[in-house]
């Protein structure tokens, strides 16, 4: 199949190299410009670019897709199909109408949950146990299109955003050439999404990282797991932004779930319900709204990630230290 392929990140690059594996005939590569990145905001390729270049694919990088100049080179290429994954850019009507088979999206969510740029984050904030990916066709809204093909699959318990978003890209990439197959068979037919069981996945924002520690261990788990890479969660510790990069819901003693059941005010901590409190140093475990959390590994801002053990060593830390602010 003659296809044009628009994508950015990580992604997105293995469903690009599935489908030139696959046969089909990559007409252009079509990514967001390059980018500053890194301490010198050097202007850096995307990974998509980078593996378009390897692949020996043209490469197209127009600042917006709906600039007439742009749909005008996308309408010569005369493509039967056009795959979008993490291009971006919201698609115009005027390059959706072009591809005869249309634009067909790997988005990674069981649709019509989790539409928007955030899926694979929000369903690891949210608690979910399962999710999956979705083929669709594009149209004018935001991820509302015909579903074609779906693929389910579990969430760890333990699981991070960027390891399923890792998983999730490979099954996208093998549920992608499916679908493509499907379309020039003429075997697949479009599912209207449930628009009353839709939710929505929005960017994440810097602020989304804090922990209140007021909150259930669980629930504050889920946010360590589901904040990766970026923003992260994070809280202070004597003034300074300390990321907690890996944790686990911690089991508690008679004596520590009465400690965090009752506050701390008798250890000289003013924490409400102890939350925030350390009840333990090796390991560093950290009282919440209820339950508490095990800290494995953290980063105090400026430094490099420790293991949660060097940390408490290095920082001399003692039982009646408090995470955040008091109260949170």
């Amino acid at each position: 199949m003659r296809l044009v392929f628009l994508g950015t990140p990580a992604f997105a690059v293995p469903t690009l190299e599935r489908v030139v594996e696959a046969g089909h005939e990559v007409l252009a590569v079509v990514t967001q410009p390059d980018r500053p990145r890194g301490r010198g905001q050097h202007a850096a390729p995307s990974p998509v670019k980078e593996t378009a270049l390897r692949l020996g694919l043209p490469v197209y990088q127009p600042e917006r897709v709906r600039r007439p100049e742009a749909v005008e080179f996308l309408r010569s290429l005369a493509a039967e199909a056009m795959v979008v994954v993490g291009y971006g850019q919201i698609i115009p009507q005027a390059v959706i109408d072009l591809a005869p088979l249309g634009i067909v999206n790997v988005h990674a969510s069981l649709l019509p949950k989790y539409r928007g740029a955030g899926p694979v984050q929000w369903a690891i904030l949210n608690g979910e146990t399962r999710t999956g990916v979705t083929t669709m066709r594009i149209d004018a809204g935001l991820d509302t299109g015909d579903m074609l093909l779906k693929a389910e699959t579990e969430i760890g318990p333990g699981e991070d955003a960027v390891a399923l978003g890792r998983r999730l890209a490979a099954m996208g990439a093998r549920l992608l050439v499916e679908t493509l197959r499907g379309l020039a068979e003429g075997t697949i037919v479009g599912e209207k999404q449930d628009t009353s069981q839709a939710t929505y996945a929005p960017l994440l924002k810097k602020e989304d990282g804090r922990i209140v520690w007021s909150r259930p261990a669980p629930e504050i788990h889920n946010r360590i797991r589901g904040l990766q890479p970026w923003p992260g969660a994070y809280t202070t510790f004597r003034g300074q932004t300390l990321h907690i990069w890996k944790a686990s819901v911690a089991g508690l003693g008679v004596a520590e779930r009465g400690v965090a059941e009752r506050g701390v005010a008798e250890r000289g901590v003013a924490a409400e319900g102890g939350a925030g409190a350390i009840l333990r140093v090796r390991p560093l475990v950290v009282a919440c709204g209820s339950g508490a959390l095990e800290l494995r590994e953290v980063q105090l801002e400026g430094r490099k990630r420790l293991p949660a053990a060097d940390f408490a060593n290095g920082q001399r830390l003692t039982e009646n230290e408090i995470l955040g602010e008091p109260g949170a």
